[in-house]
């Protein structure tokens, strides 16, 4: 995973931790559905199935979606839509967008689709898991499975002994949302959660997997960049294990080598594309010309960024045209 390569928001880091963990995925969060599947036999991820349903998704938001074709121990086919709803606010409509999707699926392809959502969002009072309309002829009542893993945080221990790779994520994902404006707080996090891997005795492949998902969203300010990779080499050196190498740093390291400028502004436009999705282009293009100075300050201030309506406002409140 060294490749040097723009990433889209359907690159995100949560479908590639889907795409190379799934039946883990479906056994910590969804423990039910995992058990009507025979694992022995392959899955098949159906993006381009999911792409001809989700044409018309709504621009701006930010989630992640695999529609997944897997088999049930009876030999019967079974597809699954999983949600992953990465927006950091509660959406009105959400039900009702699960519902679509699902009413897209069996409509275009005559396949019934069990629908789940993770749920990635700060309220503790959001918790969408039907849809439903009754009239004195008519009514439906569409439930949905759903997770929250703000419920994780008083689980905080049964996530330490976990050896299931979405334990780690989930943690890496409430450490962001828990340090935001706490920059020294989050490097150290981000140093503890990658140190357990290693501890772990896990694999050098999943090492790098998890280390990826917690790089992309623990983004760190870059002076605490530098401290952290300083002392994570150490910590490498220390058990004489080099998994983790500078290409494979997506952060400070990828933007240093492209020099100052360019470098900030490649770095400045990763990060917001973590944070808030993809970008229209005149802003993409407006950022690109920023000089070099008003590139720190909003690369420090997209740190606490959840929407693309965050970084218009700091745009609006820093007088940029």
């Amino acid at each position: 995973m060294t490749e040097k390569r723009e990433r889209a928001d359907q690159d995100s880091p949560w479908k590639e931790i889907l795409e190379a963990y799934f039946p883990q995925a479906m056994q910590f969060f969804f423990p039910q559905t995992s058990a009507l599947i025979n694992w022995e036999l392959p899955h098949q991820f159906l993006d381009k199935e999911f792409q001809q349903i989700a044409r018309d998704a709504e621009q701006g938001r930010r989630y992640a979606d695999k529609l997944v074709k897997v088999w049930q121990h009876q030999g019967e086919e079974i597809w699954l839509l999983i949600h992953v709803e990465i927006q950091a606010k509660s959406e009105d409509i959400f039900a009702q967008r699960m519902f679509s999707y699902n009413l897209r699926i069996f409509d275009r392809f005559a396949k019934p689709a069990i629908s789940l959502a993770i749920l990635c969002d700060t309220d503790p009072t959001w918790r969408p898991n039907q849809y439903s309309y009754n009239y004195p002829d008519t009514r439906l009542n569409f439930e949905f499975g759903i997770v929250k893993l703000q419920d994780y945080q008083t689980r905080w221990t049964e996530l330490e002994i976990s050896d299931n790779p979405f334990a780690t994520v989930v943690m890496a994902h409430l450490k962001t949302q828990q340090t935001t404006k706490k920059p020294q707080e989050r490097k150290t996090w981000k140093f503890s959660l990658i140190r357990r891997l290693y501890e772990q005795g896990l694999q050098e492949k999943d090492i790098r997997n998890l280390y990826r998902f917690i790089d992309w969203v623990m983004i760190l300010p870059k002076a605490l960049e530098v401290e952290f990779w300083q002392e994570f080499t150490q910590f490498e050196q220390e058990r004489t294990m080099s998994y983790i190498t500078t290409g494979e740093r997506i952060g400070y390291e990828r933007g240093r080598e492209e020099g100052k400028q360019e470098g900030e502004q490649s770095l400045v436009l990763r990060q917001l594309q973590k944070r808030v999705g993809d970008l229209p282009e005149d802003v993409r293009v407006h950022v690109q010309n920023l000089p070099i100075n008003q590139l720190e300050e909003l690369g420090e201030a997209l740190l606490d960024f959840t929407a693309i309506e965050d970084l218009f406002n700091w745009l609006a409140a820093n007088q940029l045209e």
